[in-house]
């Protein structure tokens, strides 16, 4: 399909900003607003919406912002644009991330189209997976998407290194569940039963009984011994491929930087079905995330760990209206 056929041709910024809110946060905080003037969209974090006792520096909101970023790219490049960023770091206004604008034409390529596709398709999973080997070729595929992004995908083959992260996301879940402040975090973006809302966490997502995988990834206790949420079986379920996206330095931009290699590894991952299973907890707790780093990481930072894998089952999710989340003449 060339630009003349686009049915999103006109719409502007308000493509762009629809495609965004569709990208992977904490927590489906969605931690960001957009401002538009014309054509350009400016990406702002959302420091209201941070968890502020999970991520106090701000680390994993940035990664969802990054991750609004590269979906704000791809929406450019399948409006068949070229993109013009331009990164916005502002000392008095720290929110500030980067302006998006759309430049001259240019088509969009196949792969870019198949991941545009993929926007609204990507679902996070929370569980195990169905067994088998992920389709020939993914692997190697996601690593040099994130590459592309100058951030490394490692993928972790050997069984003891998937116990030992395993073990580590136990420990780490148990002692932020020592911590009253962070259960009451969880638990603000964690739905009530029976009721809607159109951020945090949904009941179709979150296994009221956990799947049985081995080795056993840490879970969040979304459901809080309530009783709702999508009833687990006794199957064992496989644990799928485990990740890990790093980076050399560990400051803002690197930050930014993981989480648009993340949503490009994900929509690619998408196109297979393959969805994503994350286990931040032993990157919210610094002590365990610098034994990470050392021990696994060669040195390099830890930004994400996550479970590769097929869904026995996927849910529709929702997003913020557009208005909800824009300012400026959408």
């Amino acid at each position: 399909m060339d630009r003349a056929d686009t049915p999103e041709r006109g719409k502007g910024a308000h493509v762009l900003v629809d495609a965004a809110v569709w990208a992977p946060s904490a927590h489906d905080t969605r931690p960001w607003w957009f401002d538009t003037e014309g054509e350009t969209v400016t990406l702002h974090a959302d420091t209201d919406r941070r968890l502020d006792v999970a991520d106090p520096q701000g680390r994993e909101m940035l990664i969802g912002c990054g991750a609004a970023l590269f979906t704000l790219r791809l929406a450019v490049r399948r409006l068949g644009r070229r993109l013009d960023v331009r990164m916005a770091p502002d000392p008095d206004r720290p929110g500030l991330i980067a302006d998006v604008t759309p430049g001259p034409p240019q088509p969009a390529t196949d792969e870019e189209r198949r991941m545009y596709d993929q926007i609204k398709r990507r679902r996070t999973h929370r569980g195990g997976f169905r067994a088998g080997a992920l389709p020939v070729g993914l692997l190697q595929a996601l690593r040099a998407h994130a590459c592309a992004e100058h951030v490394s995908l490692r993928i972790v083959a050997d069984p003891r290194v998937r116990i030992a992260l395993a073990a580590l996301s136990e420990a780490a879940e148990q002692v932020q569940q020592m911590d009253p402040a962070y259960v009451a975090e969880v638990a603000r973006w964690a739905p009530a039963p029976g009721g809607e809302r159109l951020d945090g966490v949904h009941e179709p997502g979150c296994p009221r009984d956990p799947d049985h995988i081995d080795p056993d990834f840490a879970g969040r206790d979304f459901a809080r011994g309530q009783g709702w949420g999508l009833v687990g079986g006794e199957r064992r379920e496989a644990t799928g491929v485990v990740v890990l996206l790093t980076t050399t330095g560990d400051g803002r931009a690197d930050w930014i930087r993981a989480g648009e290699a993340l949503q490009r590894v994900l929509l690619r991952a998408a196109e297979d079905d393959v969805s994503a299973a994350f286990h931040t907890q032993v990157l919210e707790v610094p002590e365990l995330r610098e034994f990470l780093r050392t021990r696994f990481c060669d040195g390099t930072y830890p930004q994400m760990i996550m479970r590769l894998g097929v869904a026995q089952e996927e849910f529709d999710g929702v997003r913020s209206p557009t208005a909800d989340v824009a300012d400026g003449d959408l």
